[in-house]
């Protein structure tokens, strides 16, 4: 009997927890058709229709409206069930789905709000369920620190377009002076499969060498640190990750691909692949994927690179594919079991929040030992 309550009022919680999420997404939805020019990536845009957001916003209103309101009524997440009908009844205040907006006109800069709104629904939608049913680990989906990586999934998101700049202005400066047209126009050459194949191997060796010296480096581990100071893993703590990093790691994974001359298509796909794979990664997910473990970096591979033990301080640097690590002698993982811990060696030389993790590298003061403690 205790048991059913439990699960009952866990139950009610979690729909609490999505009226609120749909509340607020819908909120943020309406200031994207206000302001579409500033709030939405042009990028992003490309991929879905104008009437596809539309019925996205609307059934995203009214499941908070009616979740919201059942969770009020049953007395379970009464802060989160206001926040839900309090976020959608303002949305509609605010035009709901039936915003009109001007023909949208191109900007040097513009946020991917929009980006974080669709990215953020797919995910939770997709991951929390399946964590809560094959969790690794138990803990709750509001777990410490969730706010940290949920800024951090915010901003990365956000920061989209500057990213994307960023990254592209500085591989088109190198490849101009250090292009090599033969090998690009052999490789075009390739079936689109084979180059896409190719392509994960290649991006994949040049961000496990790059992960190498990060762990190795003091002044890279200094960066780094931050997203490993995750004490818990699941579906949005691959998001901690410092700005500085990202363009680090995104610009040479560009660099490597486009210097090798794959095809826009090809590259596009390895960077869907490379989204799913990140979020997947870090999951906590106690699935047991027998063989496919040693040919795809999922969770239980990947969460022993982030076990707050020495003995897996300097391993399993690769991201997509295991081959990967045992060619560069960095492979291992045992037959069975999960980490005890996850984090930093010293869990306190690193502040929380996410304005603070990113001035730490900064800090000379006090700094996060190396892996291992060295």
């Amino acid at each position: 009997m205790a048991q059913a309550r439990s699960e009952e009022s866990a139950g009610a919680s979690l729909v609490a927890m999505l009226a609120a999420m749909l509340g607020v997404l819908s909120l943020l939805g309406v200031l994207c058709f206000h302001f579409p020019e500033l709030l939405t990536s042009q990028a992003f845009r490309e991929v879905y229709t104008e009437p596809l957001a539309r019925t996205l916003l609307l059934v995203g209103l009214v499941a908070a409206f009616i979740l919201g309101t059942w969770s009020l009524l049953r007395g379970r997440g009464r802060r989160l069930s206001l926040l839900a009908v309090g976020s959608a009844a303002l949305a509609l205040l605010l035009g709901g789905a039936s915003v009109d907006f001007d023909p949208i006109q191109p900007t040097p800069f513009s946020l991917g709000l929009d980006w974080f709104i669709i990215s953020l629904l797919v995910s939770a939608l997709v991951f929390v369920p399946i964590e809560r049913m094959a969790s690794a680990r138990e803990q709750a989906i509001l777990r410490p620190e969730w706010r940290t990586d949920l800024a951090y999934f915010f901003v990365g998101h956000l920061l989209i377009q500057f990213i994307l700049i960023s990254v592209t202005t500085f591989t088109g400066l190198v490849l101009a002076f250090a292009l090599y047209p033969p090998l690009q126009t052999w490789v075009q050459l390739w079936p689109l499969w084979v180059q896409f194949l190719v392509a994960v191997f290649v991006a994949d060796l040049a961000q496990a060498s790059l992960h190498r010296a990060y762990h190795s480096v003091p002044l890279l581990w200094r960066f780094h640190a931050v997203h490993h100071s995750c004490r818990h893993l699941d579906w949005i703590a691959g998001s901690r990750m410092h700005l500085l990093e990202i363009l680090a790691t995104r610009a040479l994974v560009l660099l490597a691909l486009l210097w090798v001359g794959f095809a826009p298509a090809a590259i596009n796909a390895y960077v869907i692949l490379v989204g799913l794979q990140a979020v997947l990664a870090h999951a906590n997910l106690g699935l047991r994927f027998g063989w496919l473990e040693y040919v795809l970096v999922l969770p239980r591979y990947h969460h022993w690179h982030h076990a707050r033990d020495p003995a897996y301080a300097h391993c399993n640097f690769a991201i997509h594919l295991p081959l990967v690590d045992m060619l560069l002698g960095t492979f291992k993982l045992p037959k069975q079991g999960w980490p005890a811990e996850y984090g930093l060696h010293d869990p306190d030389s690193m502040p929380v929040g996410i304005l603070w993790q990113h001035v730490a590298p900064f800090r000379f003061r006090r700094r996060p030992t190396l892996r291992g403690g060295a």
